[in-house]
């Protein structure tokens, strides 16, 4: 079934007690419950929706959304470990299966983890897999140092944060480049710092040069706009300006030397004013 894991535009074929059956495209039909109808449907309507298989392993079609579909990635929060494997919230009324044997490390209830979507073929289930380098794509050359990337947060290290760069290739975050809270499932804009020999990226949250500081200095404009004051200045301290405007005490200081320069704002002993 092509349609398996899938959001799928399917066609009501006919209507039931229990709701309606949609036509797949090897004829077969699939039930979309009554409770994902709105009443005003019929027949040959197209109907958008999501097919997996239901806690008996039929097919079924729903209209809510899963957090990940088939061959994509997602962090996932461990609801339920059993003897066969850990249960995933990834936002349907099933939650999905991390079989043992596909889990990259042992996971407790709470846990978050980044699984891949995939078919087990023998049963034709959806199911996680936490192997993620299984699926990590080596070939980085396609990166460049400043490039803007998408990052998916999803494991604490000693040296900072594993990142999910554009869905396919592995970076990291180090922790004392990292001026504000980070966890697993946090999705990041960043920024490539260095692209290394083993194909692995180290990414960095702010921009690389110039624009670094042009962003910076254009957040602590739009906070005095707002405010027309800002009690920092440069002797604050640097876990203070870390607090406030998740940024190192250098960047902030380059950033408020530019504004100075420009005659944007005024700095005194109780912080800055915007001019």
């Amino acid at each position: 079934m092509k349609e398996l894991g899938k959001i799928n535009q399917l066609p009501i074929n006919r209507f039931t007690d229990n709701g309606a059956y949609l036509m797949l495209s090897d004829q077969t039909e699939v039930l979309i419950p009554k409770r994902y109808l709105g009443g005003t449907e019929k027949e040959g309507d197209i109907l958008e929706v999501f097919v997996y298989t239901d806690s008996e392993d039929r097919p079924v079609a729903v209209t809510d959304r899963p957090l990940a579909l088939l061959d994509q990635f997602a962090v996932l929060e461990v609801k339920e470990v059993t003897g066969i494997g850990a249960f995933l919230d990834w936002g349907l009324e099933k939650d999905l299966l991390l079989p043992n044997s596909e889990m990259h490390q042992k996971v407790s209830k709470g846990d978050k983890v980044l699984v891949m979507v995939c078919i087990d073929h023998k049963t034709n289930r959806l199911l996680g897999v936490s192997k993620y380098e299984d699926f990590i794509l080596s070939d980085t050359s396609i990166f460049e140092v400043g490039q803007e990337v998408d990052a998916l947060v999803f494991d604490k290290t000693d040296l900072g944060f594993k990142a999910l760069i554009n869905g396919f290739y592995e970076g990291l975050i180090y922790g004392n480049e990292t001026f504000k809270p980070l966890e697993a499932g946090d999705k990041v804009r960043a920024f490539v710092k260095k692209v290394r020999e083993d194909g692995k990226i180290d990414l960095q949250l702010t921009p690389i040069g110039r624009q670094k500081f042009e962003e910076g200095a254009a957040a602590i404009l739009e906070i005095l706009e707002k405010n027309a004051f800002l009690p920092l200045n440069d002797k604050s301290k640097p876990e203070v300006i870390q607090e406030t405007l998740a940024m190192s005490k250098k960047q902030f200081k380059q950033c408020i030397g530019q504004l100075y320069k420009k005659k944007k704002i005024i700095i005194k002993e109780d912080g800055i004013y915007l001019v």
